[in-house]
């Protein structure tokens, strides 16, 4: 039956750029992945920016697609050439612009910069409306107050999926959610805020630009809206052996956070979800408006554009992945075989083992700056009192914690001041991997019950994937919300844990010493140059 879906094109694919894998996930009409590919990259930082390069960009899209198609080959002994639907994600946020020929006119700069404090606090006032630091129209307005050369040669500016999409289809659209990164959105109207787009092009009136904002940012379209089709060139571009046949229909180009709701079935209000990787953010879909503006607090939309609260923090697994690796290396220096799966499953459950509030060890997982903190750069730092049970487990666990203590600040917010209602909380992403262990860390952490589905690893490919199936096989009126409440997730297997009122303890002990540290991560900061 799997063989027969591919040959007649009775498929999806979802291609999602995260922060350190570019990720291909081929579905059937059952929803399960029937193929999958993959593509290791990793950020660089050239002249103080995080970028990635367009060469990056462009090989990592066609070697992703070409470990897919060999996987298909592999085990179902055909050559892929058909197509039902495609879908582009990638991470949100970030600054790409492009000259009339669709020219790069900077290095691509990513969600991970904290370079544009100025724009955003202005934009803000302008707004009254809380704009991070990541978002596009803040790098805009950040290259236009550092007056910077390229500006008047602009004719278009988005987001990675966005370029990727365009790259393929010849569209510059991208999907709501992922719109709601470059600007607000108007959620009434699926489109961004009208009035916020007039207050900016007066804002910069003066600087006589040949372009207005609606003329460089892409249009808007909600899920389930066609966004265009693979040409030509980008048939051949993906697929340079000739196999893949144009013509086939792309959903809206959709960023991590809306491919991170639909992989967890957290597109209807009071649901939510924690994407846990290289970033850690949280969303909510909420009922209604937050009563103010907080800096810590972002609001972004659903793939069909509810508005959504999110707690967005730029590091969360770098420092395990760094210390992970430290161990490894002294294990092989002793000529032990380490098999890292095993490695990662064995520390993290040993942190299950630690004392609750990490026995006087506290760490700060920093490798670029957080805005919920005030930290425009971040350096990663682990401290300790000099009596603290400074052992193995609670060396983990304090790891643990650190990844989600910066979220936990925001989430906090929500659910103590605003106080948000929350029918469910799934996570997903690298931190859930181990059975229980950061799914214990994370209810400990927000005092909720966390929900991980079998599907859990498959992460945002899988999203985009059910996005772009959704787009091509959705009945006359039926919505995202039911799509994958009746058909996708209808008896799929999930775990869920309630917090133990001991490790909520012990987390809240916990971060009295880490807020009481902010300063010393601020003075490593200042001073670690």
């Amino acid at each position: 039956m799997c063989k027969e879906w591919i040959l007649e094109g009775k498929t999806a694919l979802g291609i999602e750029f995260g922060s350190t894998r570019i990720k291909a996930v081929l579905i059937g009409p059952d929803f399960k992945p029937l193929a999958s590919g993959s593509h290791t990259w990793e950020n660089q930082l050239l002249d103080g920016v995080w970028t990635y390069s367009e060469e990056m960009i462009k090989h990592g899209l066609v070697d992703c697609y070409q470990d897919m198609k060999k996987d298909v080959q592999e085990k179902y002994g055909v050559t892929l050439t058909k197509i039902g639907a495609m879908g582009i994600s990638a991470m949100m946020h970030g600054y790409l612009p492009f000259d009339a020929d669709m020219n790069l006119l900077v290095p691509f700069r990513t969600w991970r910069n904290t370079m544009t404090a100025q724009a955003a606090e202005e934009l803000t006032e302008l707004f009254q409306f809380n704009m991070p630091q990541r978002w596009s129209l803040s790098h805009l307005y950040q290259a236009i107050l550092n007056k910077e050369d390229h500006l008047p040669q602009v004719r278009h500016f988005t987001t990675l999926a966005g370029y990727a999409h365009w790259m393929l289809t010849g569209e510059k659209v991208l999907g709501i959610g992922d719109a709601s990164g470059v600007m607000p959105i108007d959620s009434t109207k699926c489109d961004y805020n009208a009035d916020m787009v007039a207050k900016f092009d007066a804002l910069i009136a003066d600087r006589n630009f040949p372009w207005t904002l609606r003329d460089i940012i892409p249009a808007v379209l909600p899920a389930g809206a066609n966004a265009g089709y693979l040409t030509a060139e980008g048939a051949a571009f993906l697929d340079p052996a000739g196999d893949l046949q144009p013509g086939v229909p792309f959903c809206p180009p959709e960023g991590d956070a809306g491919t991170g709701m639909t992989a967890t079935n957290s597109v209807a209000e009071r649901t939510g979800n924690v994407s846990a990787g290289t970033s850690v953010f949280a969303q909510i879909v909420l009922e209604k408006d937050l009563t103010k503006v907080y800096p810590e607090i972002d609001m972004v939309t659903t793939p069909t554009g509810k508005p959504v609260a999110m707690v967005h923090c730029n590091s969360c697994t770098s420092d395990i992945n760094a210390w992970v690796g430290l161990l490894a290396d002294f294990a092989k220096t002793f000529g032990m075989k380490v098999d890292m799966n095993d490695l990662y499953t064995t520390l993290f459950n040993k942190a299950m083992e630690a004392d609750k509030d990490c026995g006087g060890l506290v760490s700060f997982n920093y490798f670029s700056g957080e805005t919920i903190t005030n930290l425009d750069e971040g350096r990663p730092l682990f401290v300790r009192l000099p009596n603290a049970k400074f052992n193995l487990a609670n060396f983990m666990r304090t790891h643990l914690y650190a990844s989600l203590a910066t979220l936990k600040l925001g989430m906090d917010i929500l659910l103590q001041q605003e106080k948000i209602a929350i029918d469910s909380v799934l996570g997903h992403g690298g931190l859930f991997k181990t059975p229980g262990v950061g799914q214990s860390i994370l209810a400990a952490a927000i005092n909720a019950p966390v929900t991980v589905m079998e599907t859990a690893g498959e992460g945002g490919a899988w999203g985009i994937a059910l996005l772009a199936d959704y787009m091509l096989r959705k009945a006359e009126g039926e919505t995202l919300e039911n799509y994958l409440n009746d058909k996708v997730f209808n008896g799929m297997e999930a775990v869920t844990l309630a917090p133990d009122a001991a490790d909520v303890a012990g987390f809240n002990a916990y971060m009295d010493r880490y807020v009481a540290c902010i300063a010393a991560e601020r003075a490593a900061v200042e001073n670690l140059k």
